[in-house]
């Protein structure tokens, strides 16, 4: 069968996506499936893997996210049967509760290998069943992405209606919280630095938009918006140079779920702002499998389809991760097996 490993070479240890031929795996064990992939989506960590600049084993089967169909189910497998559309989990070792780990050492395609592979053998609750609206590029979009707005909006922020939500930039996780706010009947409002994905998010129900390039202190432009009070909820996605802006866009009681570190890690913030307003801040790994299956059913009520901007062949994956570096796209980037 046909994969990709990520080797490194030189002395600055270059990584590369190298194209292999594998033996199939067969032998289905105890509390496992086999699982034919169908399609992948492209996230912020697998780049980071696949450009090197998150270290991972030379020789790792990159990619996060699968979607695919059940061919095969070992001994004491009730929960699947053979013809089942299922998902991957980021983390298939966090099954339900609290999060007991803090690196990705059982993440596919950082600690073990993932998907980047045509079939693959893993234990059944390294999947959860797939809504059954979406197709297998939709549903590829939901393990690390999908799930940590979820968990971000639902699960730790507890979202009611009516709520105000501020979210940065059109990336997978923030237009996946903008459908889950607006599904829920909430007030969005959201940053861009580009006009045109402005007007995009308006058309997916954006309230009110930003263009934080042009606003440069757009947390004030947010208090205007909101009549001084802020939102109740901010995804920030950016990290270290917007993380205060988000603070002060938030009401007194506000919900901070940190989820990126697109702008960096460090960041010199006046803790006064999360000591008076008396903020509510949740660090956001994706999610757990049991928040992943709460998600899934949630999908079956909402109206809404995840937002894919562009869809490449597997084989075409190395095009796929140029694309994602430019930062052009709108929602999620997809691979096609």
């Amino acid at each position: 069968m046909k994969a990709v490993k990520l080797f490194k070479s030189g002395s600055e240890q270059t990584t590369s996506l190298e194209f292999v031929n594998l033996e199939a795996p067969k032998n289905v064990g105890k509390g496992e499936i086999k699982v034919k992939v169908y399609a992948s989506s492209l996230n912020y960590h697998d780049l980071g893997v696949m450009t090197g600049n998150m270290p991972s084993e030379n020789g790792r089967i990159p990619l996060a996210d699968c979607s695919g169909i059940v061919e095969k189910i070992g001994t004491e497998v009730t929960e699947f049967k053979i013809g089942d559309h299922v998902i991957s989990t980021f983390f298939p070792n966090w099954l339900d509760g609290t999060p007991n780990f803090s690196d990705f050492s059982c993440v596919p395609g950082d600690g073990i290998d993932g998907f980047a592979q045509e079939v693959v053998i893993k234990p059944a609750t390294a999947f959860t069943l797939a809504p059954k609206k979406y197709s297998h590029l939709q549903a590829s979009t939901l393990t690390t992405a999908g799930l940590t707005a979820w968990r971000a909006l639902i699960a730790e922020g507890h979202l009611k209606a009516n709520e105000t939500v501020l979210i940065q930039g059109t990336g997978g996780v923030s237009i996946f919280a903008l459908q889950i706010a607006k599904a829920l009947g909430c007030k969005v409002i959201a940053t861009s630095s580009s006009h045109e994905k402005l007007e995009r998010l308006k058309q997916l129900g954006a309230d009110q938009v930003i263009h934080y390039k042009e606003v440069t202190d757009w947390s004030s432009k947010v208090l205007e918006l909101t009549d001084g009070k802020g939102v109740d909820h901010v995804v920030e996605v950016g990290g270290a140079n917007t993380f205060e802006q988000s603070c002060k866009a938030c009401k007194v009681g506000g919900h901070i779920a940190l989820i990126g570190v697109l702008t960096g890690i460090h960041a010199s913030i006046q803790t006064l702002y999360i000591l008076m307003k008396q903020l509510r801040i949740n660090g956001i790994l994706v999610g757990s499998r049991k928040q992943q299956q709460d998600f899934v059913a949630a999908i079956q009520e909402y109206d809404f389809y995840p937002v894919i901007d562009k869809v490449f062949a597997f084989n075409d994956l190395r095009n796929a991760v140029q694309y994602q570096i430019t930062g052009q796209h709108f929602g999620k980037i997809c691979i096609e097996y």
